[in-house]
């Protein structure tokens, strides 16, 4: 595993840590301070930056049941990262894509962009 592989891969699992156990400091180590938040559920659509997310998730943290990082393309400073989620708040699915950009000198997720794939919000 490269080392762009590993640093991007510490960085998602920081997103997927603080998510799911709503930790704010995690959530902004991984997120650029610019970050946006988009996708739908329930009919509602989300466009949020980084402190709205990070407040949305401490609120209401996910504690998913899984979550796993299926995919990293790489290609020189920008990257993408596909996580698919089971059991968040409960009984959601999503699949969750990132990009990432090394900036100020390590990478961070630049932005956030969910498909809810299964299950209903209670």
């Amino acid at each position: 595993m490269s080392q762009d592989t590993t640093e991007i891969t510490r960085v998602v699992n920081l997103y997927i840590d603080g998510a799911g156990n709503g930790n704010a400091d995690q959530l902004n180590e991984a997120f650029h301070k610019s970050a946006r938040w988009f996708g739908s559920m329930d009919g509602v659509d989300y466009d949020m930056d980084k402190e709205g997310f990070v407040a949305f998730m401490v609120e209401s943290p996910g504690h998913p049941t899984s979550a796993k990082i299926v995919d990293i393309q790489i290609d020189g400073t920008a990257a993408s990262a596909t996580v698919k989620e089971e059991g968040f708040w409960g009984g959601l699915s999503f699949t969750d894509f990132f990009l990432l950009s090394i900036l100020d000198g390590r990478w961070q997720i630049t932005c956030k962009t969910f498909a809810h794939t299964g299950g209903q919000h209670a």
